[in-house]
């Protein structure tokens, strides 16, 4: 690309992907909320099945919640490093 500076296409690209990555996990994540339950009222012969269902749902949960943290923050970094390279390369023209 003719007249960009070459780490900012490569930024905006990492930026872009994951950006989608995350948008995608967290639409992956809202489904999965609707299938928790709040309280769940049950008998004995129900609380063995469903309440471990609901143990691993909320242990996915718990870990996609810090994936999605850690996307968007790398997001947000690769959005301020190359809106800076960009005021940067424009400033030194």
């Amino acid at each position: 690309m003719v007249g960009i500076p070459a780490p900012l296409p490569y930024m905006l690209i990492a930026c872009g992907i994951t950006t989608v990555v995350l948008a995608i996990l967290v639409i992956y994540g809202n489904a999965l909320s609707t299938r928790e339950e709040d309280q769940l009222y049950l008998n004995k012969a129900e609380q063995s099945m469903m309440a471990s269902e609901q143990r691993v749902l909320i242990a996915k949960m718990d870990r996609l919640k810090r994936v999605i943290v850690v996307l968007a923050v790398t997001s947000g970094i690769l959005v301020v490093a190359s809106t800076g390279t960009w005021i940067w390369f424009g400033l030194t023209r």
